[in-house]
């Protein structure tokens, strides 16, 4: 295929009048490589940037920062609530862009009910007073106020803010995998009845008034895109027809990208828990739901992350219309160069790795062996990226019990014990 050819190589230009160079991103994924005390970007994450800086990636977005120190969702989060950390921040995008004509955009977050006791003084907050049935989490939220409501919502437009002065290109509002934004959209975790639940409407708005006060706040050349799951595959949660109607509300925004995935802690999806043959046939977990969103999409892009190895699957993708941009989370790790190798045709498939504990008869009787694979799973690629940080190469045979011991060391014993539904 040549170049002209390929499909992933070609640019697209958003709304805010970017242009991605080709159509490969370098999704999020949590890097957890923040100072732990003042959650200011430390080294580490500059240098695992520099790599990705040379990964050919048309886009990429940072994991995770957080827009409230008081919640956070795991030991090492950068937090960008004001301007303290403005030199750090501002270091970590030049540092970037010294080596690339692509984007970079920050994931802003707030964890909600997914806050660790562990490693937050504060009570978790949530829409409603619901636990989440994840064993890492042990704490009970409590129900948001409505000025509470407000002022997070105003923290999603600062740390924006702050995010373009520090010099990075656009931020991603994390709409997925059970986090606050999530937690509203959800009917299991929203059981209000004022003007922020009740029903799909009312659930939405909470996104919908972060979307429009971030933008308010930024330049029209900034990008702002949201990760949204395709659903929360929970019995009766969040369903793709609640996020057809989700997109299609994006689409009357001012919204530069939508990136789909899927699943929540609780139920891990993207991480392919769950995957039919045609899916596997396909390899991307969500690309069937992107065909259906993309007429409620309109002219806005859509990206879809999770379960892309080969070449051909991603060209295909691009090609017959159903994404517009191929994701790569996990592959961008173990393999940081994926980019290149992609449009360069050094690699037509990339490695996977999938991490699982063992000893699984013994595990199961004190904690939930599904949810530990997947948690198992981003700390072992965590612990890759912070080899990366220290200007090492990912040491792909570091086993599920090695990645036990230092997740141990992390969160403490309570991050293994069985949870109640």
């Amino acid at each position: 295929m040549t170049h002209a050819a390929d499909p992933l190589s070609q640019p697209l230009a958003l709304q805010c009048g970017q242009v991605l160079p080709n159509r490969l991103m370098r999704s999020a994924l949590s890097e957890a490589l923040g100072d732990r005390s003042s959650g200011a970007p430390t080294g580490k994450l500059l240098a695992l940037y520099e790599r990705w800086s040379l990964g050919g990636y048309g886009l990429v977005v940072t994991g995770n920062i957080m827009v409230d120190q008081r919640h956070r969702g795991e030991p090492g989060n950068v937090v960008v609530e004001d301007e303290r950390h403005l030199p750090e921040l501002s270091r970590w995008s030049k540092s970037f862009q010294d080596n690339t004509d692509a984007p970079l955009w920050a994931q802003i977050n707030h964890p909600g009910r997914q806050a660790p006791t562990l490693i937050n003084s504060a009570q978790p907050v949530a829409p409603s007073a619901v636990k989440a049935n994840i064993a890492v989490i042990a704490g009970q939220p409590r129900e948001l106020r409505p000025e509470e409501i407000e002022e997070i919502l105003d923290r999603y437009a600062t740390t924006a803010a702050v995010l373009e002065t520090a010099g990075f290109n656009g931020v991603q509002l994390h709409a997925a995998h059970g986090y606050l934004i999530t937690q509203f959209l959800s009917p299991l975790s929203n059981l209000r009845t004022d003007e922020w639940g009740g029903d799909s409407e009312r659930r939405r708005r909470f996104l919908i008034e972060a979307v429009r006060r971030v933008r308010a706040k930024v330049s029209p050349s900034f990008g702002v895109g949201v990760k949204l799951n395709s659903a929360d595959f929970q019995r009766g949660g969040f369903t793709e027809d609640e996020s057809r109607e989700v997109v299609r509300a994006l689409a009357d925004e001012a919204v530069d990208l939508v990136e789909i995935s899927g699943g929540s802690y609780e139920s891990p999806a993207m991480m392919g828990s769950a995957q039919a043959e045609s899916t596997k046939a396909r390899e991307a977990y969500f690309l069937d739901y992107a065909q259906t969103v993309r007429e409620h999409a309109g002219s806005v892009p859509l990206a879809v992350t999770g379960g892309f190895r080969t070449k051909t699957a991603m060209a295909e993708a691009v090609a017959s219309g159903a994404c517009d941009i191929v994701g790569l989370g996990r592959p961008a790790i173990t393999a940081p160069e994926s980019g290149s190798a992609l449009l360069q045709n050094t690699a037509q498939r990339l490695p996977s790795y999938q991490i699982q504990a063992g000893l699984r008869p013994v595990i199961s009787k004190v904690t939930n062996v599904k949810q530990l694979d997947s948690m198992l799973d981003l700390q072992w690629h965590t612990q890759q990226m912070e080899r990366i940080g220290r200007g090492k190469d990912p040491r792909l045979d570091r086993t599920w019990w090695q990645t036990m011991v230092k997740m141990l060391l992390t969160f403490g014993p309570a991050a293994f014990q069985r949870k109640r539904a």
